[in-house]
């Protein structure tokens, strides 16, 4: 992990929420990117999947070591790391996860990965030897976890810093080896872990892991090659913020015969010209030919007793984008794009009123029960379900596998 006097030149946005442009723009001479995303150290950029930017990215991630930018800690700790946005702080622990568990469910999933994805990221654990970016956890939360927590959160943090969006980041390293072998021992005992962002890195990270497993005639289990980082947060410090959607076109239909579709299905209340937030599940915001709509789905369009069928993404799916707009395919379809909610409801507005979209659609957020419902139940969300900020920094600390 980086000295303290390096960690804001190092810690960066995680790779893949910034393009290749974008991540060149941003990047310091000891920004992670140079190692995340190494396509940015030629001119002109090259494509990221190819194999002088892996070569490059195994270089850079030497030259770090050589350079004294990231260093090896003289034993295995357990980590608090806090972020801060808006005034709430949450704050997770940075462990590793056994690949075991994953094989057998006890971390859980909810969302489909897709193969070429994970191959991506299989190669940088392989190229590297390490996980170079953590993934994002949640588990039931635990007052004797949160107690040790809090005895460490009270002393002075090895890295503090905000960002340059905004977000304040807070690290305390947990050197007492009775509380870290009081960890352990917790989290052996807790039933699940659910991922809640990460889905390829950990599909990846448990993959490289099956494939050194299966090169190793002496494997024992123990081996570093079958752990990979994770930050775990208590699943009451976590907030699911809306994922909203935009589309190109009414599928043929004017403003008044698409509102007037809806209502076979939803009560359709006009709101005028101000910024719409749904108020609550089922509650809908639409924004059309520079007015807000309210949108409130009909008892009977839908099924509160299925962990699918209650997800506001099901019902807006089912009733609007594929049964008015032809929208059947949310992966694949050209005519939808996704917002996160970071970017406000404005950015919905901006997008139609530009001309680029016609329509936006707003959605209540998912909860945190309802994500661990699906998990548990064995079931997948929707795709652009779930939205998770902050972000994890990347870059204040590396598992590596050897």
């Amino acid at each position: 992990r980086p000295p303290k006097q390096y960690v804001e030149e190092v810690a960066a946005r995680p790779y893949d929420v910034l393009n290749s442009v974008e991540a060149k723009d941003e990047a310091g001479e000891k920004s992670l990117l140079h190692i995340t995303k190494p396509e940015i150290d030629f001119d002109p950029i090259i494509d990221e999947h190819s194999q002088p930017a892996y070569d490059k990215a195994v270089d850079n991630f030497k030259a770090w070591q050589d350079k004294g930018w990231l260093v090896q800690d003289e034993k295995p700790y357990y980590y608090v790391y806090a972020q801060t946005m808006e005034g709430r702080t949450q704050y997770g622990l940075v462990v590793c996860a056994h690949t075991d568990d994953y094989a057998e469910g006890k971390i859980k999933k909810h969302e489909l990965t897709r193969k070429d994805k994970e191959e991506d990221r299989m190669i940088h654990v392989r190229i590297q030897d390490a996980n170079i970016e953590p993934v994002f956890f949640s588990y039931p939360d635990n007052a004797e976890i949160d107690a040790i927590v809090n005895k460490y959160i009270v002393g002075e943090p090895e890295y503090d810093f905000t960002a340059a969006d905004g977000f304040g980041h807070h690290f305390w390293v947990i050197d007492d080896q009775a509380d870290i072998d009081r960890i352990t021992e917790i989290f052996a005992e807790i039933p699940a872990f659910y991922v809640a962002d990460g889905h390829h890195r950990t599909a990846a990270a448990a993959l490289v892991g099956a494939e050194k497993k299966a090169a190793n005639p002496e494997h024992t289990g123990n081996e570093e090659y079958n752990w990979f980082m994770t930050v775990a947060f208590p699943e009451s410090h976590l907030k699911i913020i809306d994922y909203n959607r935009v589309v190109k076109d009414l599928n043929g239909m004017s403003t008044e015969e698409f509102l007037e579709a809806l209502k076979e299905d939803f009560d359709v209340e006009s709101k005028g010209k101000e910024i719409y937030h749904p108020e609550a599940l089922h509650m809908f915001a639409l924004y059309l030919n520079g007015m807000w709509y309210k949108l409130t789905a009909k008892a009977g369009r839908y099924n509160d007793n299925d962990p699918i069928g209650v997800l506001d993404v099901t019902i807006s799916s089912d009733l609007i984008l594929d049964k008015l707009l032809g929208i059947k395919d949310l992966r694949s379809d050209k005519r939808i794009d996704f917002v996160g909610g970071i970017r406000g409801l404005g950015e919905l507005k901006n997008r139609v009123d530009s001309g680029e979209m016609q329509m936006a659609l707003a959605l209540y957020p998912v909860t945190m029960k309802q994500l661990i419902d699906i998990a548990d139940t064995g079931n997948i969300m929707p795709p652009k379900t779930t939205w998770f900020e902050p972000k994890l920094r990347s870059g204040l600390i590396i598992h590596e596998l050897v």
